[in-house]
Parts: C-alpha cells; sequence; structure tokens
C-alpha cells in the first residue's frame, strides 16, 4: 500500500528538471499575474496535498501492521474465560470402600489429577487399575497414619513432587468393634483414635499450609466423620455411645502406660474408640473453621455419605453382622448406600460450587439431595473442640 501510494504521488506531480523551467510560460501573464509564477503556485500546493494524503495512508498501513502483529493488547479484543489447570486433591485411604470411589468419581470428569494416599502402595496401584481409573488421573503415595514419622515423610515427599494442592481429603480409618485389647500407634497411641485423628490431625496442619499457597478458585478441607458419633440420632445412640469426657485419656497419651487408652480415661471398647475418633473429627473441623476460614477463604466442612454397609471398614466385625447388615441396611431401615454412590458425595463437597459454606456438617436425604445435617451437642462444643486441637497439638508435636 506504500508503494501504491507513492506511484499516486509519482503520477500526480513530476517535478521540473534542475535549471529548467517551461520557456513559453516565461513572459505571459493572467489578469497580471505571471502564468509561471501561478504554475508554481498551484504545482507546490499539489504536492503538499500529495505528501499530506501519502502520510496519511502510510500511518494507515503502519497501524493496520502493528494490529495485525499484536491482537493480544487490543482493547477490541473480547475477555474469554481463563482456562484452569487441573486441580490436585490428595484422598486418604484410597485404595479400597468411600476413597477409592471418590477418586474414581473426581479422576472421570478429567478435571482432577488426585494423589491417592495409602499405606499399601501396591494395593492402592492394584485398586486404581482394577476401578478403571486412567493413569494420567492418579498418582500413589506413601502414607501410614499410625505413624507421624510416616506423616511427615509423606508430606515432605509431596512437596518435592512439586504438585500443588487445591484439597485435602482426610477418609482413611481404623475400625476395630470386636478388639478386646488396644493396639498402638509407632508413637504409642491407641491405634483408631492416632489414625483417625492424631494422624489426620498433623498432615492437615502441615499442609493447610500449601491450601494457603494454592491459587485454585475454591481450597477445601475435608474431614469425613460419622453418623454413629453423632448421639442426636438413632445410630449414634447405639451402645457404646461416643463420649469424650473431660478428655483425660487424651491428656494423658491414649497409651495403656500411664493413662488409659480411650480419650475419656475409661476402659477400652474398640468401637467406642472409632466412634470417640469421629467426634473429633468433626470437632477439629470446627477449629479449622474457627481459626482459619477468615483469613484463607479455605472451606472446612465435614460430611456422613450414608451407611455404605458393604465397606472393607466392617472387615474386622464378626461374620456374623457383614452377612446381616447390608440387607438390614437396605430393607429396613433403608439407609443403605452403594460405594459407588457414597463416592460421588463425597467428591461434590470436593468440587460442587454450591457446597462452599465452611463449617458445615454435610449429609444427604433420601433423594440423595445434599443438605446442611446438625451435629450433636458435644460434636458442636466450642470449648471441647479447643481443648481437642491444644491437646493434640502437644501430642503429635506441634505445640
Amino acid at each position: 500500500m506504500a508503494l501504491q501510494a507513492a506511484s499516486l504521488v509519482s503520477s500526480t506531480y513530476v517535478a521540473p528538471q534542475e535549471g529548467k523551467s517551461s520557456a513559453s510560460f516565461k513572459d505571459s501573464s493572467l489578469f497580471g499575474v505571471s502564468l509561471s509564477d501561478h504554475l508554481k503556485a498551484t504545482l507546490s500546493t499539489s504536492a503538499l496535498r500529495c505528501k499530506r494524503d501519502l502520510n496519511q495512508k502510510v500511518g494507515a498501513v503502519r497501524a493496520q501492521t502493528m494490529a495485525t502483529a499484536s491482537p493480544a493488547v487490543t482493547r477490541s479484543a473480547p475477555e474469554g474465560k481463563k482456562t484452569l489447570r487441573k486441580g490436585s486433591v490428595i484422598i486418604t485411604g484410597a485404595s479400597s470402600g468411600l476413597g477409592l470411589a471418590t477418586a474414581k468419581a473426581l479422576a472421570e470428569t478429567g478435571k482432577w489429577d488426585v494423589i491417592m494416599a495409602c499405606r499399601d502402595f501396591l494395593k492402592a496401584e492394584r485398586a486404581a487399575k482394577s476401578a478403571g481409573i486412567a493413569k494420567e488421573n492418579y498418582t500413589v503415595m506413601h502414607l501410614d497414619l499410625a505413624s507421624l514419622d510416616s506423616v511427615r515423610q509423606f508430606v515432605d515427599n509431596f512437596r518435592r513432587s512439586g504438585k500443588p494442592l487445591d484439597v485435602l481429603v482426610c477418609n482413611a480409618a481404623v475400625y476395630q468393634p470386636t478388639a478386646k485389647e488396644p493396639t498402638f500407634t509407632a508413637e504409642g497411641f491407641e491405634l483408631s483414635v492416632g489414625t483417625n485423628h492424631l494422624g489426620h490431625f498433623l498432615l492437615s496442619r502441615l499442609l493447610l499450609e500449601d491450601l494457603k499457597k494454592s491459587d485454585y478458585p475454591s481450597r477445601r478441607l475435608i474431614i469425613v466423620g460419622s453418623i454413629t458419633g453423632n448421639t442426636n440420632t438413632l445410630a449414634g445412640n447405639v451402645p457404646p455411645k461416643a463420649n469424650l469426657g473431660d478428655l483425660r485419656g487424651l491428656a494423658g497419651g491414649l497409651n495403656a502406660l500411664n493413662s488409659s487408652p480411650m480419650i475419656d480415661g475409661g476402659d477400652f471398647d474398640g468401637a467406642k474408640a472409632y466412634k470417640d475418633s469421629k467426634v473429633c473429627n468433626m470437632l477439629t473441623m470446627q477449629e479449622f473453621h474457627r481459626r482459619f476460614h477468615e483469613e484463607t477463604d479455605i472451606i472446612f466442612a465435614s460430611l456422613y455419605p450414608g451407611c455404605i454397609a458393604t465397606t472393607g471398614l466392617f472387615r474386622e466385625h464378626i461374620p456374623l453382622f457383614r452377612l446381616l447388615f447390608p440387607p438390614f441396611q437396605k430393607y429396613i431401615t433403608k439407609g443403605y448406600v452403594s460405594e459407588e454412590e457414597s463416592g460421588k458425595r463425597l467428591a461434590q463437597v470436593v468440587s460442587d460450587p454450591s457446597l462452599v459454606k465452611s463449617g458445615v456438617y454435610w449429609s444427604w436425604n433420601k433423594d440423595s439431595a445434599s443438605f446442611e445435617n446438625q451435629m450433636s451437642e458435644e460434636a458442636s462444643d466450642p470449648e471441647k473442640a479447643r481443648k481437642v486441637w491444644e491437646l493434640s497439638e502437644k501430642l503429635v508435636g506441634l505445640a
């Protein structure tokens, strides 16, 4: 276009050769004005007009070239939706039951990178393959919640991986309903509370810093609760009932040497130890909410996904119970929920943009619609939550 503009000028005005003016106009005049001067003025005006037209056309060419070369800076470019990276979620106990079903539900969306934090590495790999989870959507990492050293090593390994952390799901649990004598973690805590509560407490406290650094739109820390720890329900009133008492056992270290292995300081009961640990889980979630939600905007939540009567959690129960419990839940109480359905519910708490209220204990009705459930008086006691938090800090070495 610039060459065309120059050609236009050339065809409009040809300057006279140096030292040669038109002799035929030298002595002529028009109304007293020299024709020679008149011609000079006319040619000069024409030249200026052509030069101005040329500058305008060259400027237009430059503007068009710049716009073509850098479209990202044009103000008229429409603002589209930002493309988000895949979310990164850690799920403890993801080699079976609720954890595996949740990992599968999230991985199948193609929007999540699932870190399966499990005690048995090979079991988790086989479970993921058997469930049909695409390899590009999950990673197995070793974590034994019954060892605080393992928890710290897991956190270190996770950070070395360079992965971000957007959601942490504390799901793994130990349940020993028929145990006559307590067993203990590596640090000497009663196994159920030491694993379900103290292991997750340390894990959550350490990984809170990673959640704070996440740039994901909705960061969440989810601790799985249980209806059995909620004494305001029918299931929660089945003996032995959860009861933390004055926490004297927790203060004493939950060992059988200088204190009781039970949180309330009583005699060991495997079923009650599990229920007590679930109360601690719900209290911990609420204390996280009170201490950190306003500061960080991280969503802290708990849930009861329904009665998964066929889960491996009951593998240590008596055979007759394992045989009769599923049909009892299916046909009598109507509270039965499949592992697949429960996994979808927990995945909903992980990712659903409508479930962003912090400090909430989620449940589902018979139509599988989520709702905010009420916790028992003990499970929602802020003073007890504070005491459990402070005692737990000492036991895991954070105080």
